[in-house]
């Protein structure tokens, strides 16, 4: 199937490893031109060159990191017409654990970055009449995870600005989308939950994702034929959340 992105500009954010990864060489594949971003300017150079991508160091942990990452790249690649929100999973921990700073910092790496990045992207999205913008979520913002308080609490929101957001730029031609993956093999599964087959058996499908079939799901919803989807939070997941 063409996906219609050859030549658009892309940009994944955390896109040095796991998932975000994933999706790049799944948008590389279709002919787009990729940055992606990471806070370990090392590892992330490392991923480009593998990859065939365009390196961005970015630590969106940091106030206004997001905007200005976007910036840079329209003005380095000739615009983002692909936005991948991505940001590194924050610690586990209960709520009674969790003081002010570390709400402020997840706060700020989850809920503004994504806010950041698609208020930057979006004016040049609209002078196109085309834009792709998917969120990374987790299931945790549907179905509550133990001890991932912060990710339960702020990837939820996001759910609520992908919707209202989609209402008022779905006419310019630009779609928004929620993309929650369930458990899927990632270095970052295997810090917060060790016992991994012990968790393959809570999955419908007896198994855990792996990246590649969440990249195939993200690849068409930031694609020219997904053009008629948007205002959605889709999960990849198994069968593991209950939506219907």
């Amino acid at each position: 199937m063409n996906l219609g992105i050859e030549g658009k500009c892309a940009l994944v954010m955390g896109g040095s490893r796991g998932l975000g990864r994933a999706v790049a060489e799944a948008l590389i594949a279709e002919g787009a031109k990729v940055a992606i971003c990471a806070r370990d300017a090392a590892k992330l150079s490392n991923a480009a060159t593998k990859i065939g991508a365009t390196a961005f160091p970015c630590d969106l942990s940091t106030e206004g990191a997001a905007a200005g990452l976007v910036r840079e790249v329209a003005s380095k690649m000739g615009g983002v017409d692909i936005l991948l929100v991505n940001t590194g999973g924050p610690p586990p921990n209960t709520f009674d654990r969790i003081d002010d700073g570390a709400w402020r910092i997840g706060f700020e790496e989850l809920w503004m970055s994504a806010v950041q990045a698609i208020r930057e992207s979006l004016p040049g999205m609209r002078e196109r009449r085309w834009g792709r913008i998917l969120v990374v979520t987790s299931t945790a913002a549907r179905e509550p995870i133990p001890n991932l308080m912060l990710s339960n609490a702020l990837r939820a929101g996001l759910h609520g600005m992908v919707n209202a957001l989609s209402k008022e730029i779905a006419a310019e031609g630009i779609t928004i989308n929620a993309l929650m993956p369930g458990y899927t093999l990632t270095e970052r599964l295997k810090q917060v939950m060790p016992d991994l087959d012990r968790i393959a058996q809570d999955v419908p499908a007896k198994r855990l994702g792996e990246p590649r079939e969440f990249a195939a799901v993200a690849s068409f919803l930031l694609s020219d034929a997904a053009g008629y989807v948007t205002g959605q939070a889709i999960a990849c997941d198994g069968g593991l959340t209950q939506s219907i």
